[in-house]
């Protein structure tokens, strides 16, 4: 049974990336702490279906269909999003893309695309919720990193170099806006075991690598980046900002 924080019931939360793996679940742990959620993702025919399976059971949740590359849509999400449900106050920039890539093939449209779907929108989703935040002196924003680039991780250096800058962008906002009381983290994941990383690289020889590397000698799911998520979130964190927290099962 997960811990139910109840400084966040009511809290209006925003999701990017929502509707599946890691960000299904922190909307559905999100939903469990009786806040307000919405969740931005351009996986329509998903999204839907999570956003009415929590609705029917009690949830306010709302789905917002959005290509978070175009700025001017993720724009107009955010405000739909906050004049249907109130000012965000807690942003989870969770929304990223795993593709990898040789760098001999790599051309400057593809490398702007790398940065679009992996760091950008973090930057401007933040933007965009920020004035409420400072309005209300308080708010909560988690970006999403990656260890991969800890790891010296290769065969996607523009995914490397978007994770590494999270880190950049967490602790400059941090420090910003810490005077309004705005907290803003990172985590960085380990090898999480969505369906899509199950479908695609979850070979055998990839899990004996898992097990060697990891100090906990199984896998790591995604409810529980999206539990610690919740908790980082709460008040129960309230003196923590301007850190990355590492959920890996101990790989690094």
């Amino acid at each position: 049974m997960a811990a139910i924080y109840g400084d966040l019931a009511g809290k209006v939360v925003l999701v990017t990336g929502g509707g599946s793996g890691i960000g299904e679940a922190i909307v559905r742990r999100f939903a469990e702490q009786n806040c307000k959620v919405a969740f931005i993702d351009i996986a329509r025919e998903a999204s839907e279906a999570l956003a009415d399976e929590l609705a029917g059971k009690g949830h306010r949740v709302r789905f917002e269909h959005a290509d978070l590359r175009d700025i001017a849509a993720l724009r107009a999400a955010i405000a739909r999003i906050a004049a249907a449900l109130g000012p965000v106050e807690v942003l989870i920039n969770n929304a990223a893309h795993d593709e990898r890539h040789a760098t001999p093939e790599v051309t400057p449209e593809y490398w702007d695309e790398r940065i679009a779907v992996n760091l950008k929108h973090q930057f401007f989703a933040a933007q965009a919720v920020l004035p409420g935040m400072q309005e209300a002196r308080q708010g909560v924003i988690v970006n999403f990193g990656s260890i991969s680039w800890m790891i010296g991780q290769g065969g996607m250096a523009a995914y490397t170099a978007c994770k590494s800058a999270v880190l950049g962008l967490t602790r400059s906002l941090a420090r910003d806006y810490g005077p309004y009381n705005i907290r803003v983290n990172a985590i960085a994941p380990g090898w999480i075991m969505t369906q899509r990383q199950i479908d695609k690289w979850l070979t055998p020889e990839a899990l004996r690598e898992l097990e060697q590397r990891q100090c906990l000698k199984r896998k790591i799911m995604p409810d529980e980046v999206a539990r610690f998520t919740v908790f980082l979130a709460s008040e129960e964190a309230s003196a923590c900002t301007n850190q990355q927290y590492v959920v890996d099962g101990g790989w690094i």
